[in-house]
């Protein structure tokens, strides 16, 4: 017997059939979806096309941080022995001042080029600086230090200009220097250590060829070998010298050092010096000829100054012993 279909139930059946096959032919979206189906989509992501990218594009410069340089430490000097604020005077050594000359521009005398004798108060154009020239000098002592007083013209040793100020020491009056005190601003009225140095000439080469005369032009290395810094050294005596400002009506500068740096017999000079400030070129008239020079002297082949400029000093004096007056740079020997 034949079996009818009702169309109807036919075309129900065939629209069942096709939503279902439908279905199984569609793509997951069910995030739970099986481990394989995620491992080969990551693989396939672009997620390792930008990791490429990432490699291949151009690197960013790197500034470097500046460097940052540790502080210089302050080395702070503990003192055991401070000179006296009570010094008294010694016997004055006077020396030629230009103050009644500076409006023309020159030096009344007293600069003898040929004997290391400078009166040059003077800048290069010939400006006068009355805290460059020294009037006078004394030396006096107690039972720690010898006292070294400059008086000068003016006073403002702490002048814009920058002064040095030293005290030159000849141990064995043979005209060389051995020792020289030298000191540079600022400057106090209080006794300090802190801007002083003590400098040795090791090689007996500050006098040149001869122990007073010009040897120029002549290398050398005169004061070379600094044995006190402030007592900053690690070997210093961190009280070995001193220096301080305004100290008295002979004493517009005084120098203070322990009696062991010179002990009891030598000779000393002084000076100031706001030029060259070289104590490693001392004595200056053997590094330049008198006419690389120039003069202070008005009316000298040789004026105005040139090279060697802002200097004066005076003549040395000698002290624990009389001598015979013969000894070189030595003030005018009067018994």
């Amino acid at each position: 017997m034949k079996t009818h279909y009702h169309p109807i139930a036919v075309s129900l059946l065939v629209l069942l059939l096709t939503t279902l096959a439908c279905n199984l032919l569609r793509p997951s979206t069910n995030p739970t979806a099986s481990p394989i189906a995620s491992t080969a989509t990551v693989i396939d992501t672009p997620v390792v096309a930008a990791s490429a990218t990432k490699v291949d594009a151009p690197t960013e410069t790197q500034v470097p941080s500046p460097t940052v340089e540790p502080a210089t430490p302050t080395i702070s000097v503990a003192h055991a022995l401070i000179p006296t604020t009570s010094v008294k005077s010694g016997d004055l050594v006077n020396d030629v001042v230009s103050v009644d000359s500076a409006a023309e521009k020159r030096a009344p005398y007293g600069d003898s080029y040929k004997i290391n004798l400078f009166e040059r108060p003077f800048l290069q154009d010939m400006t006068y600086v009355p805290d460059l020239d020294i009037e006078s000098y004394n030396l006096s002592k107690d039972e720690k230090f010898y006292y070294v007083s400059i008086k000068l013209v003016g006073a403002n040793p702490n002048n814009s200009i920058g002064i040095n100020y030293g005290v030159e020491l000849d141990l064995d009056a043979d005209g060389y220097g051995d020792y020289i005190v030298i000191a540079h601003p600022p400057y106090s009225v209080d006794w300090s250590a802190d801007n002083v140095q003590v400098v040795q000439d090791t090689n007996h080469d500050t006098g040149g060829l001869s122990a007073e005369n010009s040897d120029a032009p002549l290398p050398g290395d005169g004061y070379d070998t600094v044995i006190f810094d402030g007592g900053r050294g690690p070997k210093d005596d961190p009280d070995l010298a001193w220096v301080r400002i305004n100290a008295g009506r002979n004493a517009t500068v005084q120098f203070a050092f322990k009696l062991a740096l010179a002990e009891n017999r030598f000779m000393v000079g002084v000076l100031a010096d706001a030029g060259l400030k070289s104590i490693q070129d001392l004595d200056y008239v053997d590094r330049f000829t008198k006419a690389e020079a120039g003069s202070p002297i008005g009316g000298d082949k040789d004026y105005p100054l040139k090279n060697l400029f802002a200097v004066d000093n005076v003549c040395r004096e000698p002290i624990g012993f009389i001598g015979n007056g013969e000894e070189p740079q030595r003030c005018p020997f009067n018994p």
